[in-house]
């Protein structure tokens, strides 16, 4: 193979200049905590090369294991990843199918690495039984040197996490011999906290949506209220570094308020 020319090379050398400014420019006091990730275009990355879905699935997979190395190397402590929603389970059978298979390779090539710890967030029932194994296996791995942890949404759903948080909680009172009307008076923000999928845990400090989507879709509805948002145009497997520097960068120049 011949090697590329000097006018070739030129646009890669200009991109890796940039990328090393933007890197430099960050504020390493400023890099969010809890990153939420709507990966979504991965269909659509597909359609525009006459690709079928199954590729655009495995290279949106392909992406959330460079992500997570990006997200190591800049200290982001907890990711967490919207990659299959109660909605999404309306799609074919067949895509289905294939989807949960990507997926499952991806929970094995987390596992390899040994600094990572899993959270699985959903509803198993919805999922394949090898998958929800997977799941729960991976889960219960605690690593000795933890350097990121990563929530898993599969089978998930934002108004469901709530519903169970409050069933879970009820159950519990019952359980507890409470007193169901005392409960209702006294019940606050953080009684439904402590059973929400991800109870323990800090809430994102940043949402990322690609795909140039600017909805929620039920992600993380109660943990997001005072998180900061960014709306990337590019579809998820075309994700850059310099992408998720700059809403790295838009995060860092924002005035936090939390609701004041």
């Amino acid at each position: 193979m011949q090697p590329y020319s000097w006018p070739q090379r030129i646009p890669g050398l200009l991109y890796d200049f940039y990328e090393r400014r933007l890197r430099r420019s960050l504020d390493l006091e400023r890099i969010p905590n809890h990153i939420g990730v709507m990966v979504d275009g991965n269909r659509r990355w597909a359609k525009q090369f006459n690709a079928p879905t199954r590729q655009g699935h495995q290279a949106g997979a392909d992406k959330i294991l460079e992500f997570l190395g990006w997200c190591q190397e800049l200290g982001v402590k907890v990711v967490t990843l919207y990659m299959l929603s109660t909605d999404n389970m309306g799609r074919s059978a067949e895509e289905l199918d294939v989807l949960m298979g990507i997926i499952a390779n991806t929970l094995d090539r987390l596992d390899e690495d040994a600094t990572i710890s899993v959270h699985a967030m959903g509803a198993p029932e919805l999922l394949p039984d090898y998958l929800a194994e997977r799941l729960s296996g991976l889960a219960a791995r605690r690593p000795k040197q933890e350097r990121l942890h990563v929530n898993v949404a599969v089978g998930y759903g934002g108004r469901r996490e709530i519903v169970d948080a409050v069933r879970e909680l009820l159950r519990d009172a019952v359980a507890q011999g409470r007193d169901i009307g005392v409960l209702a008076d006294q019940l606050d923000v953080d009684d439904i906290s402590k059973y929400l999928y991800t109870r323990g845990q800090p809430d994102p400090d940043l949402v990322i949506r690609t795909s140039g989507e600017q909805r929620l879709s039920g992600f993380l509805m109660w943990q997001s209220a005072y998180s900061e948002f960014y709306f990337c145009e590019a579809l998820w497997p075309a994700f850059r570094k310099v992408d998720f520097l700059r809403a790295l960068r838009d995060y860092a120049g924002r005035q936090r308020r939390f609701g004041a």
